[in-house]
């Protein structure tokens, strides 16, 4: 298991456009072989960045739902809102416990 973080920051006054593809990228990504979860979070003071936390199968499952139309759909949207992507940081998971 695998989990991906990736911090963005957007363009002031595109956070709910953003969010919105987000939402029908989680939709997408639940139909996806390998999917585990996801959270969205917005750091506190940072209105207009967003922490995107993904936890997959495997890197592979990641890529292959990367490629689909879906996601591609909203990568044109979704960029376009983005004033600058900070990083993306993989992580083997050796821990996941949730209540």
């Amino acid at each position: 298991m695998v989990t991906v973080v990736t911090h963005v920051v957007l363009r002031e006054g595109e956070e709910p456009g953003w969010d919105a593809g987000f939402l029908e990228r989680v939709d997408g990504a639940k139909e996806q072989r390998g999917w585990l979860g996801v959270q969205l979070c917005i750091p506190l003071g940072a209105m207009n960045e967003r922490v995107v936390i993904g936890t997959w199968q495997t890197r592979a499952d990641w890529e292959a739902w990367h490629a689909t139309d879906g996601f591609q759909r909203t990568r044109v949207a979704m960029d376009g809102s983005e004033a600058e992507r900070r990083g993306e940081w993989w992580h083997e998971v050796v821990v996941d416990e949730r209540r």
